[in-house]
């Protein structure tokens, strides 16, 4: 059997805490352990996610971050957090100059974003516009802008030159071709997922979890697997795992 494609540097975008343990935590664990770096960019601190009386954006905020931290913590991964507001992003050119810097900086040759095309996955769901958002300002960071030394030459002058992302994740979209087996990993999805207490109260997402994934795998012959679109940007020599296009 082939050997399943690990990224050396994974930088994972998104809009909110708690948005990679929902769909690709399992992923992030299964790179992890495999030897990659991980990254977690998270954009907002979901400061406005909260129902709670007399709770307030900033401390929600702190909670939201410490949170997220401990995911990360939980399988292996590093995460920047860059502060927007929740509930109000926008795919800027601030925004993507802020993506731009941390790619230049960190050189991922993978990175994992939101479909931004996704605005109602199913009849009783409307995607988040910060999802959305967050998807276009990272596909926009990777293509071309953060190749393009020219383009930004104050990064350029600080030494961050340009930088080719081989290859693009996308997730929570219509579309996949490739598919990450997380049967192995599957539980440290859960426990991560777990660290967010203010979201998820007495619920326990475990049952939710592990169906999604064992409908996923199902698909390609897995116990458990998440799905993405995979771009593929350059060209490179490394076999990888079979993975069937639908």
């Amino acid at each position: 059997m082939s050997k399943a494609y690990t990224p050396q540097t994974a930088m994972f975008i998104v809009a909110h805490p708690d948005d990679i343990e929902f769909g690709m935590a399992g992923t992030a664990a299964v790179w992890a352990k495999a030897g990659a770096r991980v990254l977690y960019v998270v954009i907002t601190d979901g400061n406005v996610g909260s129902h709670e009386e007399g709770m307030t954006a900033e401390r929600l905020a702190e909670i939201r971050r410490a949170e997220q931290t401990a995911a990360g913590e939980v399988v292996g991964a590093e995460c920047v957090y860059l502060g927007y507001h929740d509930g109000f992003l926008q795919p800027t050119l601030e925004l993507r100059k802020d993506l731009v810097r941390l790619i230049r900086q960190h050189r991922p040759d993978a990175v994992i974003c939101l479909d931004p095309t996704n605005f109602f996955p199913s009849d009783n769901y409307i995607n988040h516009p910060d999802h959305r958002a967050a998807g276009q300002a990272a596909l926009d960071a990777v293509f071309p802008a953060a190749e393009m030394t020219l383009l930004y030459p104050d990064l350029a002058a600080e030494g961050l030159v340009g930088h080719k992302v081989d290859n693009v994740f996308v997730a929570f979209g219509e579309r996949s071709n490739h598919y990450v087996d997380i049967t192995d990993t599957l539980q440290l999805k859960i426990d991560a997922l777990k660290k967010h207490a203010s979201q998820l109260g007495e619920w326990d997402p475990t049952p939710m979890v592990r169906q999604w994934a064992a409908e996923t795998g199902k698909k390609v012959g897995f116990a458990y697997a998440e799905a993405f679109y995979r771009i593929t940007l350059t060209t490179v020599e490394t076999p990888t795992e079979p993975q069937p296009e639908i």
